[in-house]
């Protein structure tokens, strides 16, 4: 008998992405999704959320991560004993309480994998892991779901940190840069002029571009983001003031102080090294 999966928002980018993935090692997949078709025809699809669920061992929940709270609570009374109850959204402090909540008769696990749905495999993919009753337990079953993945386990307070600087602080620079690129009425020339760094931060820029407006909205949304966010408007104003004031000597000290701190834990010359091939490999 296969093994089954029920996947909620299953008409989402993501939604698809792990549809075609269960499928892929043999799982029934029952998809749900109010908002967005299911296209996938290997994907049976249920008529109502609460059908979605009764009978699932699995469900995956991949839907918007301000609504993930509210949907934990309305289907977890509704699942049977002994399934799983995994969400993947992009912060972990709600919803991780969330999960605490539910009935001792499911079993939560939370999760973030770290990829979008052009993967194309999951080998060497990075999943987060944040413990909710059973770390042990949640994290075996994780492994077994996505094999050949990266896991690190880390707590729900600490994700939001951290995601604030991964994707926060990456998505509100790269969205501010990617309005800059939209107002140029020559981009074609830009792009003649440019070289590998306009290139790549271009690429970065347009690509963060083709996610949702929700999804990049909740990313940038992230309370944990404010500190790190002030410390780069901080700098950014800091150079400005002493650019404008020809306080060169502040400038390359300020440089030279990066480097010395970024090199303590990266060899910077094999980072250019990295650009270079990534962009050799783009112009192929």
């Amino acid at each position: 008998m296969k093994k089954s999966i029920t996947i909620l928002g299953a008409g989402g980018k993501m939604g698809q992405w792990f549809a075609k993935y269960f499928t892929s090692i043999d799982y029934d997949v029952v998809g749900f999704d109010s908002e967005s078709p299911i296209t996938d025809k290997a994907v049976k699809k249920a008529q109502s959320l609460v059908g979605a669920v009764l009978n699932a061992d699995i469900v995956l929940l991949c839907t918007p991560t301000r609504r993930t709270p509210e949907i934990i609570r309305l289907i977890a009374k509704e699942m049977k004993r002994g399934s799983f109850l995994i969400e993947i959204s992009s912060q972990k402090a709600k919803t991780a309480a969330s999960l605490l909540k539910i009935p001792a008769k499911i079993n939560p696990v939370c999760i973030h994998p770290m990829f979008g749905p052009g993967a194309k495999k999951i080998k060497g993919q990075n999943i987060i892991s944040i413990p909710i009753k059973d770390a042990k337990k949640e994290l075996a079953l994780v492994k077994s779901l996505f094999e050949g993945a990266n896991f690190v386990t880390i707590d729900a307070i600490e994700h939001d940190k951290k995601i604030a600087i991964i994707l926060g602080l990456t998505h509100l620079v790269n969205l501010a840069f990617a309005n800059i690129l939209s107002k140029d009425d020559k981009i074609s020339l830009t792009e003649r002029m440019s070289g590998t760094t306009f290139k790549i931060q271009k690429i970065l820029s347009e690509s963060i571009m083709t996610e949702s407006t929700d999804l990049i909205e909740t990313i940038i949304s992230n309370p944990e983001i404010r500190r790190a966010a002030e410390e780069f408007w901080k700098d950014i104003g800091r150079l400005l003031t002493a650019i404008q004031e020809g306080k060169s000597e502040d400038i390359t000290n300020y440089i030279r102080t990066v480097q010395e701190n970024l090199s303590k834990n990266t060899n910077l010359e094999d980072s250019y090294k990295k650009l270079n091939t990534m962009i050799n490999a783009i112009e192929k």
